[in-house]
């Protein structure tokens, strides 16, 4: 306790002003309770968000249930670009001249997905040097002979994942390359092999 000069005594319970004894502890008791309400009301959007992020998403998974099993073809450059999620709801890729239907996926190779620059392309060199970006795929028919041992082995684990997961569709044709006939029988074995 201490004499403010003017007759009264100072507690360190009233703040040391000679005010209207107010703990010093209430207006940090304050401060608790409005930073509460705003973790509280932050919490409710996150909550509120991650709903209507999840119904998008389940739209999407869905949208790729009702789509058929798409029939085995070859792809060149340019059919597999209406691919891409944008133009065609069904979104296919290309991994070391392989073809596959990843919609199932797509929130990962959608438009609006972390890997949606792969869509409706060869997804090989991005793959094998690991880069997202657009610099690193090409437009035209790549052969990937300028990578090294390392990248090439990275490019052929990627191409087993995506067998283990996905539905292989057929190949990307290089230029000039013919596509291959399948058949029915050929078609409906190599699916019921992979479920």
């Amino acid at each position: 306790m201490a004499d403010g000069g003017d007759g009264r005594l100072r507690t360190a319970e009233s703040g040391g002003d000679g005010g209207a004894g107010e703990p010093a502890g209430g207006g940090m008791l304050l401060h608790v309770g409005l930073l509460a309400l705003v973790l509280l009301a932050a919490y409710r959007l996150y909550l509120r968000w991650r709903k209507r992020s999840a119904l998008g998403g389940a739209a999407q998974q869905s949208q790729a249930a009702l789509l058929p099993r798409m029939k085995r073809r070859d792809f060149s450059l340019e059919q597999l670009r209406e691919f891409d999620g944008t133009r065609n709801p069904r979104i296919l890729l290309a991994v070391n001249g392989k073809v596959f239907d990843v919609t199932k996926g797509s929130k990962f190779y959608g438009p609006e997905g972390p890997y949606g620059i792969f869509a409706g392309r060869d997804a090989s060199r991005g793959l094998a040097t690991f880069c997202l970006d657009k610099d690193a795929l090409r437009d035209e028919y790549d052969d990937l002979s300028d990578l090294n041992a390392v990248q090439m082995e990275s490019v052929r684990e990627w191409e087993m994942q995506f067998k283990e997961k996905y539905d292989y569709v057929g190949r990307l044709l290089k230029p000039g390359e013919e596509p291959s006939e399948y058949t029915d029988e050929e078609d409906t074995k190599d699916h019921t092999k992979q479920e």
